[in-house]
């Protein structure tokens, strides 16, 4: 059966904690480790039991097309080659039988390979040393002694039940044969793939899916009869054996490894646990490049669907004790005391979070902020000088018109040394004349300007400012010129 995590639905469980009763994913545990398949629950902090990566898996009917692409990667393909061409290019006719026999065994011996690698949850081919290797050669062997138990239980059943009795017997080894070629990949034993009830109780965990995988291996075999058919058909028997052998040989592959995917997509339900592998790479999620922020993430995000505000709250309170300008943990503390209305936590962080918010523009964010401040506080005003520029910037593009003034209001009585006077001024400037078109008071900012702050750069363009706001046009300040001195030429 597959679950949910708790507080991502919709997102595969990879773990559960039998005491909170709590299925969690791999977002809620970034620092698990699903090679060891060992985690602490987050909230008992107790260890939990690894359900493996089968529910997150894709169901095998909508990946159709990377098992038929599976035997085209090199080792499989090598395997496949030598195992069809070498006996054909043989001299002698005894030697090709012998050598005939010996690759086919070597191919077996590979596909079973396939399954367990695939079941593992590998998705790229086994090496090519599992064909022509001394490991697994036993499940050969085991494979033999199935087909000859399997065939003297039709016999005894012929003999002792009758031919009903031989006919149902029957039926079920040719419906079971997928399910016994599963459980020896598997078990290694010949005793569990002929069991009728490791048989029926495989097929029936995995359920529907099992038929429908059957009805796709039985299309596969027609599929290999017919283009061996027509190789007969249309080449010489030089060719045709060789073309029919090859062909016989990747469609069996992509059976094998079909068998081998419906066992790791089904693992919970069989009673194992497998992790997706890349092969390159190790785990998909490597532990190594796991740290302390996504841990905090993952806190952050389950207490909040908790609905443990206080918690996160403190969380956030103490990564910002570690790192002060974290603009992602700025950001979450501003979205928690906005939620909150915790007026009082805004007021106290109010300098880095407006740095936060003026940073990227957020010239809502500030005028909502601020506006909860003045709520609780009528006389609040910034002490940062540099800060309230930058911010009052951000609320003139929002049209916050009246906000930056007030920011603004005496800022030269607050700040007399500092040489944010200049840009405070121009900006009150330009809010008063193009914002509220109040002309009259707009000079009168860029006259204390031009009177008072003579060292600063912007002293130069104020005549221009003044001009215009004597035209009563929009104050923007001198033109650009692109013009080119040709008297230089």
């Amino acid at each position: 059966m597959n679950h949910d995590c708790h507080y991502h639905p919709g997102e595969a469980a990879r773990w559960h904690c039998s005491e909170c009763q709590v299925h969690y994913c791999s977002r809620c545990l970034p620092e698990a480790d699903p090679g060891s398949r060992q985690a602490l629950c987050p909230k008992c902090n107790k260890a939990m039991k690894y359900l493996g990566s089968g529910n997150e898996v894709v169901p095998f009917w909508q990946r159709l097309g990377s098992f038929f692409r599976y035997p085209f990667h090199a080792a499989p393909m090598t395997v496949i080659a030598i195992c069809t061409f070498v006996p054909a290019l043989m001299q002698s006719a005894i030697t090709s039988i012998v050598m005939g026999a010996l690759l086919s065994l070597a191919l077996l011996k590979y596909n079973y390979a396939v399954i367990s690698h695939t079941a593992e949850g590998h998705m790229m081919p086994p090496p090519l040393s599992m064909a022509f290797g001394g490991a697994g050669i036993n499940t050969v062997v085991m494979q033999f002694l199935v087909i000859a138990a399997v065939i003297a239980i039709i016999m005894a059943s012929g003999m002792f039940g009758g031919p009903i009795v031989m006919m149902l017997v029957i039926a079920f080894a040719v419906l079971a044969m997928p399910a016994s070629i599963m459980i020896l990949a598997m078990e290694q034993s010949a005793g569990p793939a002929i069991n009728p009830i490791n048989l029926a109780s495989l097929i029936a965990r995995i359920g529907t899916p099992y038929f429908l995988l059957y009805g796709y291996l039985i299309l596969l075999m027609l599929a290999s009869g017919a283009t061996q058919q027509f190789a007969f058909a249309h080449f010489p028997p030089t060719i045709s054996q060789p073309v029919s052998g090859f062909l016989s040989s990747t469609f069996t592959l992509i059976l094998f490894h079909m068998l081998g995917y419906l066992l790791f997509q089904y693992q919970e339900e069989l009673g194992f646990v497998a992790e997706l592998q890349e092969e390159d790479n190790g785990p998909m999620h490597d532990m190594h490049q796991r740290d302390r922020t996504r841990r905090v993430d993952a806190d952050i995000d389950m207490h909040l669907k908790d609905g443990h505000y206080d918690r996160v709250e403190s969380i956030l309170k103490e990564q910002l004790k570690r790192d002060a300008h974290n603009p992602v943990r700025l950001g979450q503390l501003y979205k928690l005391l906005m939620a909150r209305h915790d007026v009082e936590q805004l007021y106290q962080y109010h300098p880095r979070l407006l740095a936060w918010l003026a940073e990227r523009h957020d010239g809502e964010g500030i005028h909502e902020m601020i506006s909860a401040i003045l709520e609780a506080e009528p006389t609040f005003r910034l002490e940062d000088p540099e800060l309230a520029v930058r911010c009052a910037n951000a609320l003139y593009h929002r049209k916050h018109y009246k906000m930056v003034l007030r920011l603004l209001q005496d800022f030269h009585k607050r700040f007399p040394d500092s040489q944010e006077v200049a840009p405070a001024y121009l900006l009150a400037a330009k809010t008063l004349a193009n914002g509220m078109g109040q002309w009259e008071k707009a000079s009168a900012f860029l006259t204390f300007i031009r009177r008072r702050c003579l060292t600063h750069p912007l002293h130069e363009q104020v005549d221009t400012y003044l001009a215009q706001a004597r035209q009563k046009q929009p104050l923007q300040g001198p033109k650009a010129s692109f013009g080119i001195d040709e008297s230089g030429l």
